[in-house]
Parts: C-alpha cells; sequence; structure tokens
C-alpha cells in the first residue's frame, strides 16, 4: 500500500481526503504563500500546492504526499480568511449579488523519485444579494473566519448562494478530489477495486 501524506493542516482537506477511504498521515507545511508579482491565480494556487508538498517531502522520504492551495478572487481582487466577525461580513457585503471565483490547486509528489504531477480547478460562485441583516445572521450562527470567501457551502453557506459552476463541489471546500483521484491513478493508486 502506497503511503499517503497530506501536507496541510486543514480540517476541512482532511475531511475531503477521508471521503476516499485511504490512510494518510498529516503533516503541516511552512512555507512562504506570498504571491508573485504578476502571478495568475491559477498559477499561484498550482505553485503553492507543490510548494506545501515539497516542503513535507524533507521528513517523508518514500510517500505520495498531496498539496493543495485555494486562491479566491472577487472582483479580480484575491480574498484572504477573514479571521474576524467585521471582516466577513465585509467580504460579504462586497460579494452580495456577485460571483466570485476559486481556483484550488492540488499537487501529488512522490518523495522517493521526484516526480510531481499538478493539477488546478476552477469553480465560480455565484451569491444571491444579501441584506445585512441576513449575512448578519449567517455570520453570527456558522461563523466561517477561517474560510476563504467567509462562507461554507458545505454548510449554511449553501443560503447564500445562487448556482456554482465547476466540476467538482469538494474544490470549493479545499480539495479537489475528482482531479486528486487522476493524479493518484497515474501514480498507481486505484481508490477502488480494478
Amino acid at each position: 500500500m502506497t503511503r499517503l501524506v497530506l501536507a496541510s493542516s486543514s480540517p476541512y482537506r482532511r475531511s475531503l481526503l477521508e471521503k476516499l477511504q485511504l490512510p494518510f498521515l498529516t503533516a503541516a507545511p511552512e512555507i512562504d504563500e506570498t504571491p508573485l508579482f504578476n502571478e495568475a491565480p491559477e498559477q499561484l494556487a498550482m505553485r503553492l500546492s507543490a510548494a506545501k508538498a515539497r516542503a513535507v517531502s524533507r521528513e517523508y522520504s518514500d510517500h505520495l504526499i498531496i498539496g493543495s492551495d485555494q486562491v479566491a478572487l472577487l472582483g479580480g481582487k484575491k480574498l484572504d480568511k477573514p479571521g474576524t466577525f467585521d471582516a466577513a461580513l465585509e467580504v460579504l457585503q462586497a460579494a452580495s449579488g456577485r460571483s466570485l471565483c476559486f481556483y484550488t490547486g492540488v499537487s501529488v509528489l512522490n518523495s522517493r523519485t521526484g516526480r510531481q504531477l499538478n493539477a488546478v480547478d476552477v469553480c465560480r460562485v455565484h451569491m444571491r444579494s444579501l441584506t445585512r441583516a441576513q449575512i448578519e445572521d449567517y455570520l453570527g450562527r456558522e461563523r466561517p473566519f477561517d474560510c476563504v470567501g467567509a462562507f461554507k457551502s458545505e454548510g449554511l453557506g449553501i443560503a447564500l448562494i445562487q448556482r456554482i459552476e465547476g466540476d467538482d463541489p469538494n474544490a470549493l471546500i479545499g480539495l479537489p478530489l475528482i482531479r486528486l483521484i487522476d493524479l493518484l491513478n497515474r501514480f498507481g493508486v486505484k481508490i477502488l477495486g480494478s
């Protein structure tokens, strides 16, 4: 059995990877996540995903290491995790009636051979027009302050969304499982029996 490591401390990514019912370890990568000058969001998501996997490979020298990162844009501006109620309120007020674009990168690195494969999932989220009272109610109930975009589509945050365009709803939560399965298959890891 191939040994897997998820290069992430995110409980959301860990929960998503558990869906595949493969044993894995987790390790927190330490990398600089500063975007490069004029770096496109898709390239940033892929570069950081690959960097996270490489950072963890120093400790796990004979594993398949999974790295992932997400970049979200609203009106061309990169969003970060809000961290506080007021910052989340500001994000959701700005997003009301508009679309956000999420770029979620995934990388799989064979730490023994150095072979690394990468992919990016793109998801567009169209938000409902929201009142301040609706946003405050949502934030008070779900407290998504550690989520880029300030909502959890897998929870009550779905009530904020009018429509989602994308190939994989898991990517919006933080790990594009469909693309990950394709990459793992290329390394010989089969999720289901052959």
